[in-house]
């Protein structure tokens, strides 16, 4: 019995595209609505053991990466860029049997192009910087570190690709050559 055909590669990297874009888009109008909202306001409460929603500038990355160097900028755009060149070569290369690694690759790129926009064009104070507002409580009154939905994006994103990888390898590897 021979195998399926795989899928063509047009409609998985359009799959991509629009994934990227509805993250995109989510995360540029979460920021917008904190900017105008909360910047220089106070904390809104979601629950009182759960979330809050709080604005914060972050020049810098994760956990406070590099927040205090000033070519931060410059370095996190350029990675940003190369980042995503790389997810539209894999998006080219993948095989399209995994339609999960397509999902994957566009919430990674949206997550990277949200946070790349803040980089390029938010100041406050005189500083760029990602905006940040969604601030998760821990055990013992502790908080995550504030992030947006362009982190949350990219992680999910990540995470999904881990977890599709290695049975999109597998796939590939049992392809008959051409």
């Amino acid at each position: 019995m021979a195998a399926p055909p795989e899928p063509t590669r047009g409609p998985r990297i359009a799959l991509a595209a629009v994934i990227a874009g509805l993250s995109l888009g989510l995360d540029l109008w979460s920021k917008a609505w904190v900017w105008n909202n909360l910047r220089d306001q106070a904390a809104w409460k979601v629950s009182d053991k759960l979330l809050h929603f709080d604005f914060a500038c972050n020049p810098g990355s994760a956990f406070g990466f590099l927040n205090d160097v000033d070519w931060a900028r410059y370095f996190f755009i350029v990675i940003t860029l190369a980042a995503v060149g790389y997810l539209v070569h894999l998006a080219r290369t993948l095989p399209t049997t995994s339609r999960a690694a397509f999902i994957a690759i566009g919430l990674i790129a949206g997550g990277a192009l949200g946070n790349l926009h803040d980089r390029l064009v938010r100041v406050y104070a005189g500083d760029y910087c990602v905006v940040d507002f969604i601030v998760v409580y821990l055990w013992g009154g502790k908080t995550w570190p504030a992030f947006n939905i362009a982190d949350a994006v990219l992680v999910a994103g990540v995470l999904l690709f881990l977890l599709v990888l290695p049975r999109t390898e597998a796939a590939a590897d049992h392809r008959p050559s051409a």
